[in-house]
């Protein structure tokens, strides 16, 4: 079948929506990692900028750890859909932000040049949690191989901080203005924390850069709230019969998006906000409360559920013992951890992810949630333990959840991807059920820094894990 490309998209239905406009042949915007999320949420917000007649939305995609998306992407001229999935069906929009695609291991001088480039403002990043390489104590692990590769400067960039590091180097150089680096991944902070990161790492790279970073750099924070499930091949074959072209780049979504940014850039911003976006002053309240409602609840549906037996989001939610727990996380736990913006209304929104939780369109796969978990967690989860162990009340939901974590990260449901997972594991071993809690959360424990647990915690993850995560 004929594949997705400009020629074909003229012969789509009418019924596809798409924005009208002429894409710019420069990019304005550099994103690494463009994956499945970044297509079907900020590339969105961009087609509706580049439609309204914005000069600087427009992508130029970086996959940096395989070839797929460049894969998927180029021969169809930057071209996709996104399918927003409900009860009500489904609705279609051709998607055409994304000019092009680079694999940086086989083109890091192109990546460098694309960043480095005058007419290029922003650097974007959605590269998991995972992707900013750091340390369990929170700063960047500066002995991690790919960091201490990119500290010599002798080869490829092998971290996003080596390809930041050339690029704002010759921009540097040149004379040019520094870059708005946004990071668009689920980290409380995201924007202090990269600049953060990215100091450590330029400090002991290139101090001078370092300091014409701070200077001439921003970082906003964002939230960024969209459930994207994997595509599967039944997908496509679904989506295929319905345009009658073979889109390899289709993403399916959910109707709902929401994309928060902080108002923090170096020049001209993207005017995301034609497509919804907000632009605020303070992204805290905002975030906060998507990492430890949507995204916490997210984590407790995937260990809990998997636990259980169930395979998707939609169907550990309608387990009464399973939806009564992930309710009292956001509800009675995770809200009351939160100081909310004015007007920003948290049960109103809890009840707003119950709904989006439930859509049986969308097949959104546990195991996909749970990968990585030990980034995860410690925004999710641990913020909301301490809040409450300081004022001696006690979370069983989010304990629970936790506690089906650390059986998950024994390995008894299925193959561990975690970046500790090598270290979950021989803790494991070493420590055994009636320890692996103290290893973990107890002082000097491995994610203790995040949070060190009371003896009453202590002992009630240990009776939990004991009890195989299970409570009455």
């Amino acid at each position: 079948m004929t594949r997705l490309n400009k020629a074909s998209a003229e012969t789509l239905d009418a019924r596809i929506l798409r924005s009208v406009y002429e894409r710019p042949s420069t990019p304005g915007v550099v994103h690494l990692g463009t994956g499945a999320f970044n297509r079907a949420h900020q590339a969105v917000y961009a087609d509706a900028a580049l439609e309204h007649g914005d000069s600087v939305a427009a992508i130029l995609g970086v996959s940096l750890r395989s070839p797929t998306a460049r894969d998927q992407l180029v021969p169809q001229d930057g071209l996709f859909t996104v399918t927003e999935r409900s009860g009500e069906g489904a609705v279609t929009r051709l998607v055409r932000s994304v000019n092009d695609v680079l694999f940086a291991p086989q083109s890091p001088r192109d990546v460098i040049k694309a960043m480095a480039a005058e007419t290029t403002g922003l650097a974007t990043l959605t590269v998991t949690e995972a992707g900013y390489l750091a340390g369990p104590a929170g700063d960047l692990d500066l002995a991690s191989p790919a960091v201490m590769a990119d500290l010599k400067g002798e080869g490829a960039p092998l971290s996003i901080y080596g390809f930041l590091r050339a690029a704002l180097h010759e921009r540097k150089a040149a004379g040019q203005r520094g870059l708005t680096i946004l990071s668009c991944d689920n980290l409380a902070a995201n924007g202090r924390r990269l600049a953060l990161w990215l100091d450590q790492f330029l400090l002991a790279a290139d101090p001078g850069l370092a300091a014409w970073t701070r200077a001439e750099c921003r970082f906003p924070s964002c939230m960024v709230d969209r459930i994207v499930p994997a595509t599967t091949a039944a997908d496509r074959d679904e989506l295929k019969t319905r345009l009658g072209v073979d889109d390899h780049a289709a993403v399916f979504t959910e109707p709902f998006s929401q994309w928060v940014v902080e108002d923090a850039f170096v020049g001209d911003r993207p005017r995301w906000d034609a497509g919804g976006a907000q632009f605020v002053s303070d992204v805290a309240p905002y975030e906060t409360a998507k990492l430890r409602m949507l995204n916490g609840a997210h984590s407790a549906l995937a260990y809990i559920g998997l636990r259980e037996g169930w395979v998707f989001v939609h169907e550990a939610i309608r387990d009464p013992r399973i939806g009564d727990r992930v309710e009292r996380l956001m509800r009675a736990e995770a809200t009351t951890s939160l100081s909310p913006a004015p007007g920003q209304d948290l049960q109103a929104y809890a009840d707003r992810l119950i709904d989006r939780f439930a859509n049986p369109a969308l097949n959104h796969r546990l195991d996909q949630i749970a990968k990585d978990g030990s980034e995860k967690i410690v925004q999710r989860w641990l913020p909301v333990l301490a809040h409450h162990q300081a004022a001696d009340r006690l979370c069983p939901a989010t304990l629970e959840a936790l506690a089906a974590w650390m059986v998950f990260v024994r390995g008894d449901h299925g193959p561990v991807v975690d970046p500790l997972a090598d270290r979950l594991a021989d803790l494991w071993r070493q420590a055994g059920a009636k320890n692996i809690a103290a290893a973990l959360f107890g002082r000097g424990g491995l994610l203790a820094v995040h949070w060190t647990a009371s003896p009453v915690n202590l002992a009630r993850l240990t009776e939990l894990i004991n009890d195989d995560g299970r409570t009455g």
